[in-house]
């Protein structure tokens, strides 16, 4: 059973998450929780883990709510998206943060792997965003800020589809930040580089820390303070941006 939307507050502004239930997700929740938002957590099946990441919501003085739903399926992304509809008198920020890796090389590559990176990032982009940013066009306000990556820039060997995907984040939101600023709505990308995640739990960090500047990896909260000043009114004049949170590498 979901968590009701009904406590939400008129008085602050609300803040959707795709993918929160940990890493930079859950950072970017918490960091909006600090700066007054009250945040819509949504997450694939990690159900606990979304569940700490409300917890952290909470601690950090506003309230939430986990709604679980595959940004991925155009069906029940709508679903969703009319639940929150009905309930919340508007989303004020959408980040787009939901990702997934199936790394292989390309020639190697099957075809769900290619399909299942590109459908949860670029078709996810597109279910969740365009039904918001109707809403957000009639009241001429709000943010999108979708979660890029280095690789989407440098592309990176054995991840054409997780490469491709981001790349086309970003093509996507640079074409709409275009048609929507006249209306009031900001569009960006943040593209982190190398992010102390379970992403890269298992990698080679010495070898990794080799190829970065700054000489080690970024935590998701110094993605997650991007984001925040990204929706802010400090952030005002920035729209079609992408946003390098890496270290240095490109």
């Amino acid at each position: 059973m979901e968590n009701t939307l009904s406590g939400f507050s008129d008085q602050l502004p609300i803040a959707l998450v795709t993918g929160a239930s940990k890493g930079i997700g859950r950072a970017i929740a918490v960091e909006m929780a600090r700066s007054g938002y009250q945040v819509i957590i949504n997450y694939l099946s990690d159900r606990s883990g979304a569940e700490e990441t409300l917890a952290a919501v909470r601690a950090s003085g506003t309230d939430g709510i986990c709604l679980g739903f595959n940004v991925a399926d155009e069906a029940e992304t709508q679903a969703a998206l009319e639940k929150i509809f009905a309930l919340c008198p508007r989303i004020d920020a959408l980040i787009n943060n939901a990702g997934r890796v199936a790394d292989e090389l390309f020639i190697m590559m099957r075809p769900e792997k290619w399909r299942s990176v590109i459908d949860t990032t670029l078709q996810g982009f597109y279910n969740v965003t365009r039904p918001v940013l109707e809403k957000m066009v009639v009241k001429k306000k709000g943010a999108v800020i979708s979660i890029a990556s280095v690789a989407g820039i440098m592309g990176n060997r054995g991840q054409a589809n997780y490469a491709a995907a981001k790349a086309g984040l970003i093509g996507a939101s640079r074409s709409v930040a275009a048609e929507v600023g006249r209306l009031g709505i900001r569009v960006n990308v943040v593209a982190p580089g190398l992010i102390r995640t379970d992403m890269i739990k298992d990698a080679p960090i010495q070898n990794i820390k080799a190829m970065i500047p700054m000489a080690r990896l970024g935590e998701p909260e110094e993605v997650a303070r991007i984001v925040r000043f990204l929706c802010s009114d400090d952030a005002s004049y920035v729209t079609g941006q992408v946003i390098g949170v890496n270290g240095g590498m490109v």
